[in-house]
């Protein structure tokens, strides 16, 4: 049997607020969740497009390959701060320290796990917060690739939060156009679609598609 996530490969990641209750409601949540994928899915698997929305998300991911996952540190497996504990370094060889892989599996269930409890203290509430576990389909092609970025991007605008993607904060868009240091190898990602200007316009043209859909224009 494959497992469910398979070393490099492409996977769309999504899930939604349990009762389509929000599950993002201030701007810190938004920087919370980002951070959390910084310290739980960033060494286990690259980034390549996300999108927040207020009572759900996408991901767009690649599961790195098993050399590429770093070795985490054994002694600080009950440290209270995640930071510390889920840190993981790329060495030639395990050390005594630093001697066993993150699980990938585990871990996009420790970022989910984290962010529920961390939600519920901060919105007094209980129970669950996400509806389902969380929902995976294998990306097979290069086309399929670039049309899911796309895709992500323009969800606010699909939802008729905005009219444009840049006036919507929480997409991976602005940070891939950016020159700025985030978490998204913006190089690689524009390498897809050639160049700045060409991402640009795909995502221009899907989201004029998606303006047209929601003001009931018939298009040919």
């Amino acid at each position: 049997m494959k497992p469910l996530l398979e070393n490099d490969r492409y996977y769309h990641i999504y899930n939604r607020g349990n009762n389509y209750e929000n599950i993002f409601i201030k701007e810190k949540d938004y920087l919370h969740f980002l951070k959390l994928l910084e310290i739980f899915i960033l060494p286990v698997a690259d980034i390549y497009a996300w999108c927040l929305m207020k009572n759900h998300f996408h991901l767009l991911v690649r599961i790195k390959e098993e050399k590429e996952i770093g070795y985490l540190n054994s002694k600080n497996a009950k440290s209270e701060n995640p930071e510390v504990k889920w840190a993981t370094y790329l060495l030639e060889k395990p050390t005594k320290e630093y001697n066993r892989k993150p699980n990938v599996l585990q871990q996009f269930k420790h970022i989910f796990n984290a962010y529920a409890s961390w939600f519920n203290i901060n919105h007094p509430r209980r129970g669950s917060l996400f509806e389902f576990n969380y929902k995976r389909k294998l990306v097979e092609s290069k086309k399929q690739l670039i049309n899911l970025i796309v895709y992500i991007h323009c969800n606010p605008v699909h939802h008729g939060f905005v009219d444009d993607i840049i006036e919507y904060p929480w997409t991976s868009y602005d940070s891939i156009l950016s020159d700025e240091n985030s978490f998204i190898d913006n190089v690689r990602i524009l390498n897809l679609f050639d160049d700045k200007e060409n991402f640009k316009y795909v995502h221009r043209t899907k989201m004029n598609f998606l303006n047209q859909e929601l003001n009931g224009l018939e298009l040919e």
